[in-house]
């Protein structure tokens, strides 16, 4: 594992001084492999999601430890959620970024359409044929499609059909899983495509300005929640941070250039079974479902930008009001779809809701792309101190 790393490591380097030669055929090349090794993952992710799930309900869905092990995940991804929303509202007061220009308000540009007001978005979730979720990538369905018939074999009688089911549920994992091995054997090379463009993007935006104090905010915050929070609730449990840390850096190191921790997931599954040595049963269970729930980075993102478009509009709600957006950004990330800008658009969709001027957002994009990566790969460290945490439970239980 750590010849692998080092593997990772040297080709992030080189993604770095590709980046900086800015060449227009480099630029094409590495923007080709990004595409495809993000649809490869995409593609693995999601009947990785159903499949770790059913199998995990079917092995010991009628055992007591299902609930415990659910119970204690969502409580922890609420708890590791609020505080995230807590620690961004805390930076907003403190750092306290100022109105944007008027002139830059007028140059602004509408936000890109096609958010969904909330209701339509918990609506979505809900599925209404068993072939739409998979096709469209619809994770939270996906979820509830895989815990039904998870639940549903658990409790089914002994049969011939059973077992015949069962079989080709845990074969078909077994195949992915071998898949998502190849995929990483070969991604010293999407590394260092992503690193490329990374390079290559903070080369040619512009990151000063008025919008200079709401990104120290936004980063500011996932850092807190990152190198503080996150560990705090570690040690808490007996856990030694800086030893997750080492066995799930691919999984962190993989969500930061992906900017989906869906398309993530296959590695973070890996991460925390070879290098950290959570329980199969723990891991399958509780980071498919964190990869769409747990989503620390978005919480804080959608609670600041909402309260910055708000205070831009004339619109800056009191302190009460505040704590009450908190609810609503905990509430908000729990839904979100993991995948790339699913938090901006839903962003999008609340502030539109309430009447804020929504093309103040649309500010935020060229600096959309650093945000993005920095919450991804914090939501996927969540993710994995979620499930050190459960697992830790788990055994003692």
């Amino acid at each position: 594992m750590n010849k692998q790393l080092y593997w990772w490591l040297g080709a992030l380097g080189l993604g770095v001084v590709l980046g900086l030669l800015h060449a227009g055929w480099v630029d094409s090349v590495c923007g080709f492999l990004a595409t495809v090794y993000t649809r490869l993952f995409q593609f693995l992710a999601v009947p990785t999601v159903a499949l770790a799930v059913m199998t995990t309900l079917i092995s010991f869905g009628k055992q007591k430890s299902t609930r415990t092990i659910f119970v204690h995940t969502i409580t922890y991804t609420l708890l590791t959620t609020l505080v995230a929303a807590l620690v961004g509202l805390c930076l907003y007061l403190v750092i306290a970024p100022q109105n944007l220009p008027p002139e830059m308000l007028k140059s602004a540009g509408t936000a890109p359409a096609g958010g969904l007001s909330f209701y339509d978005h918990v609506i979505s979730v809900i599925p209404n044929n068993i072939v739409q979720p998979f096709l469209s990538g619809n994770v939270l369905s996906i979820l509830l499609i895989a815990i039904a018939v998870g639940v549903a074999l658990a409790w089914m009688k002994e049969s011939e059909g059973k077992k015949v089911v069962v079989k080709g549920i845990e074969g078909l994992q077994e195949l992915f899983f071998m898949l998502i091995r190849a995929l990483i054997w070969t991604l010293p090379l999407g590394i260092a495509a992503f690193a490329e463009q990374l390079v290559g993007q903070l080369n040619g935006g512009v990151f000063l300005g008025s919008l200079g104090k709401y990104a120290a905010v936004i980063l500011a915050g996932n850092a807190i929640q990152f190198f503080v929070v996150l560990p705090l609730f570690l040690l808490v449990r007996g856990i030694h941070p800086i030893k997750v840390f080492k066995a799930m850096s691919p999984a962190v190191v993989m969500a930061l250039f992906t900017k989906s921790s869906a398309a993530t997931l296959p590695v973070t599954l890996s991460s925390a079974e070879e290098r950290l040595g959570v329980n199969p049963k723990v891991s399958r269970f509780v980071l498919p479902i964190c990869t769409t729930i747990n989503m620390n980075g978005c919480a804080a993102f959608i609670l600041v930008s909402s309260l910055f478009v708000m205070q831009n509009g004339g619109m800056m709600p009191g302190i009460g009001s505040m704590l009450l957006w908190v609810l609503v950004s905990v509430i908000s990330a729990v839904g979100n779809a993991g995948v790339p800008m699913g938090c901006f658009f839903l962003t999008v969709s609340l502030i539109t809701g309430i009447g804020a001027p929504v093309e103040v957002i649309g500010l935020i994009l060229p600096i959309y792309t650093l945000i993005d990566m920095v919450e991804t790969a914090e939501n996927v460290w969540s993710d994995s101190c979620v499930c050190a945490m459960t697992d830790k439970d788990f055994e003692k239980q």
